[in-house]
Order: C-alpha cells, then structure tokens, then sequence
C-alpha cells in the first residue's frame, strides 16, 4: 500500500469529518448570526425559485441512492431476491436522473448568480471556492455513473465496504485503490472529502437549518407603502 494511498483514502476522510463535525460545532456557537444560506431572494426571485427547487430535489434523491448503496450491503438486497443486474440497473437509472437534476439545477442557479449583477456581487471567495467543489463532485459523479453501465466497477464489492469500514474505524484503502476502482471513482471520492472539510465555513451549512421553529412562531405583519 502506498503512502498516497493511505493519505488520500485513509487520513484525508478522517480529517476531513473532524473538519466537519469540529467547524459545524463552531460555527454555531461563535456565527449563528452568519449561519444560513444568505438568501439573495428579495434580489431575484424567479430564476432562484426554478433552479433551488430542481437542484434540490436531485441533491436529496442523489442522497438517498448513495446512502443505499454505500450502507446496504450486497448480502441485504440478495436476502429479498433482488438480484444484483435488477439492483444496478435500478441504481444506473437512479442516478443519472438524480444527476441530471443536480447538474440542471446547478447550471440555473450559476446562471442567475453570474446573470443578475445584484446577486453576484453577494458572491464571497468561499463560495466560488464551494461552487468549484460542487462542479467538480456533481460532474465526477455523473461520470462514474455513466462510464458504468456494466458494473465494470463493482463498487458493492470495494467502495460501498470501503465506506463501512471507514465509518466502523476499520479502514481498508485498498479497496478504494483495487483494480475494480476507475480513476472517475477514485477523484470523485476525494472531491466530496474535501467539500467536506469546507462544508462548516460556507453558506452550505444551512442544510441542517430545519424551520421547523417557524411553525409555533407568531405572524410577522408587513404592510405596504400605501
């Protein structure tokens, strides 16, 4: 095992989740006046409505098949009769259509931000630094989905245990750098850990901004001008 390989699949993950866990916990305590997405909505409503709707909706769906992919084992699918063909041909789909939405809406919501003069000059370093990462992981991704049409990859059988044994503490990079694992795995891989470690620092961090508090909270009255 090499000490890239180590370093990249080993110590990257870990200092990156404590980057994660360390910063969000910070961040909250030191910037809850910061902590959100600077909604730029009053600024430009229409485009914003169509692009964070869409690329929402994927980003949940791309979630989901991901956590079902990395945390259900090979064996759990078999146990229900779900063969594997039916089970990558069901995640194939998945994907790209999760994909496309991410990309579609993604492409909209660039569009508006580098459109509306308004809106862009609400752009800080961080957050070009973030919309980098999130080109990179979402484009990587699509590629490694399509480019894998014949389980070329088997990724049930290397990455998704990667995964499982890196979150049991039990790291096993090899499986990450085997020769069932393209090079498109392998950076897209690294790209999400690093948009890990910037997670806590950018407006991203508004995903864990549930309202759920808006609905014991009194009306706010507006009145217009007239």
């Amino acid at each position: 095992m090499s000490q890239g390989s180590v370093l990249l699949y080993t110590v990257l993950p870990y200092v990156a989740l404590a980057i994660f866990v360390v910063g969000t916990a910070w961040r909250y305590r030191r910037d809850q006046y910061g902590w959100g997405a600077r909604s730029t909505q009053f600024l430009e409503s229409r485009v914003l409505r169509y692009g964070s709707t869409i690329f929402h909706v994927g980003v949940l769906a791309a979630i989901g098949g991901h956590v079902l992919g990395i945390l259900v084992p090979r064996s759990w699918t078999a146990a229900v009769g779900l063969p594997d063909s039916a089970y990558h041909v069901i995640a194939v789909i998945g994907g790209i259509a999760a994909g496309a939405a991410v990309l579609a809406g993604f492409l909209i919501l660039l569009y508006r931000r580098l459109r509306f003069p308004r809106v862009r000059v609400t752009t800080t370093r961080m957050d070009v630094a973030v919309f980098g990462l999130l080109a990179f992981g979402i484009i990587t991704g699509i590629l490694a989905t399509t480019t894998n049409f014949g389980d070329v990859v088997h990724y049930r059988e290397s990455v998704g245990p990667y995964f499982r044994k890196l979150f049991a503490l039990d790291p096993e990079p090899a499986l990450m750098t085997g020769e069932g694992v393209t090079l498109i795995f392998q950076i897209h891989v690294v790209g999400v850990w690093l948009l890990y470690a910037l997670w806590p620092f950018s407006r991203l961090v508004h995903a864990w901004s549930i309202p759920v508090d808006f609905l014991r909270r009194s009306p706010i009255p507006y009145r217009g001008r007239e």
